[in-house]
């Protein structure tokens, strides 16, 4: 699956997440977060060699639940998930390589 590019409305539950097969991006952030923005052609590069990855971007904030339960602190907060579980975090990432780094222990993770 290719990057997704919109926020998903509504946020999705956390039971979803959880519950999705196979691996996942779960991107935190926000459309104005000036970081957000930065960290979109690297995320882009990174999910295009992995079609097989889902990608959901979720527009977080105050009180958003799906957010809180994961403890995101800053924006962008790439959530690396394989079959409901966390295999790897990256916070503010910079460049696409962290990002195929993360998305290898997806599959490292069978």
């Amino acid at each position: 699956m290719p990057m997704t590019s919109t926020y998903t409305k509504p946020e999705p539950a956390r039971s979803e997440i959880d519950q999705i097969a196979g691996a996942a991006v779960i991107e935190f952030g926000t459309p104005w977060c000036g970081y957000c923005m930065a960290a979109q052609a690297p995320i882009a590069q990174a999910l295009d060699a992995q079609p097989d990855v889902k990608h959901i971007k979720v527009e977080d904030g105050k009180g958003q639940p799906l957010g809180r339960s994961f403890r995101v602190k800053l924006w962008p907060t790439l959530v690396f998930m394989k079959d409901g579980r966390e295999m790897a975090r990256l916070v503010r990432p910079a460049d696409a390589a962290s990002i195929t780094r993360a998305l290898a222990e997806l599959d490292a993770g069978n």
